[in-house]
């Protein structure tokens, strides 16, 4: 649940996390188990809906975790109906990403604190999916419940290995590497763009996929952004809309630069991309080695 004015100054950092470049994933390489985890229903896509296409059509396995149920986003209805309505939106946006699950755990929007009883919950997602990526917010953002899921993902990062700990689940052999999604935010300390994936080439299905939560973008962001008047009301007016809205910003310096790195001279070909940064908890690759988990062409 990110109102208007993040998106955009989310966009602003990676292109809007608009999408484009083809994933290539070597035959002999491994299929991963991918977690997204995200606060409400709707943010994992905003910041790896792009890549997680690219993943799943290259038969990695992805799935999305809200940690709230989302039932204190909107305008003009919530609790029970509301959580229904964004289970089924996000049950949607699954399949038009072609993700094999979106799991939303029944824990109230806006009240999210960093308690036990919920790191047991993540610790048990992250060990059931038998993740070998663990993807979260950084725990500094504006929105309380954006903050304790980063906090409550890090709290499970090294705990996911320990047996005597959730003893119900068993424990993970080795632990996942985790990785933050982009932000802008600059204190404590900066997003660092440790991999970029170029997402031009998913575009649309990615715009399909938000397109899918109706109750978000085009009622409760436009709502709260005081834009709901431009909001169209037909179904292919309104994906234009959204496709506007979310592609009209540049690529900031610091992912450009990390691109380059990446794909050399092809990088100036590249519109849009979504960036990472590895978390210092987990395991912890290369840099070689992380990019070489996600390889990109242009």
């Amino acid at each position: 649940m990110r109102t208007f004015i993040r998106i955009t100054r989310r966009g602003a950092l990676i292109g809007a996390l608009t999408l484009g470049a083809v994933l290539l994933m070597p035959a002999q390489s491994p299929k991963l188990r991918v977690i997204a985890i995200g606060a409400h229903p709707d943010d994992c896509e905003e910041g790896f809906g792009g890549t997680a296409i690219k993943m799943a059509r290259a038969g990695h396995r992805v799935k999305f975790l809200s940690v709230t149920n989302g039932d204190a986003g909107h305008q003009s209805i919530g609790g029970a109906p509301l959580a229904k309505r964004r289970y089924l939106e996000a049950q949607e946006s699954a399949r038009r990403l072609g993700i094999a699950e979106y799991q939303i755990l029944d824990n109230h929007d806006g009240e999210l604190m960093p308690t036990l009883e919920v790191r047991r919950q993540i610790i048990r997602a992250i060990r059931e999916w038998k993740a070998d990526i663990v993807i979260a917010p950084r725990p500094n953002d504006y929105h309380p419940d954006h903050r304790y899921t980063g906090v409550l993902v890090q709290d499970a990062a090294y705990m996911v290995v320990v047996p005597n700990v959730v003893s119900d689940t068993p424990a993970l052999e080795k632990n996942p590497i985790f990785l933050y999604y982009a932000d802008d935010f600059q204190k404590p300390a900066p997003f660092r763009p440790d991999v970029v994936i170029p997402v031009d080439d998913v575009w649309d299905q990615w715009i399909s996929a938000l397109d899918a939560h109706v109750s978000q973008f085009y009622e409760w962001l436009p709502w709260v952004a005081h834009r709901l008047n431009e909001v169209p009301s037909g179904a292919k007016e309104r994906l234009a809309w959204l496709s506007q809205h979310e592609n009209g910003f540049a690529m900031a310096d610091s992912v450009r630069k990390a691109l380059q790195d990446e794909l050399g001279p092809a990088a100036a070909n590249v519109k849009h991309a979504e960036a990472f940064e590895l978390c210092e908890y987990g395991r912890q690759p290369s840099i070689k080695e992380l990019r070489a988990l996600f390889p990109v062409t242009k």
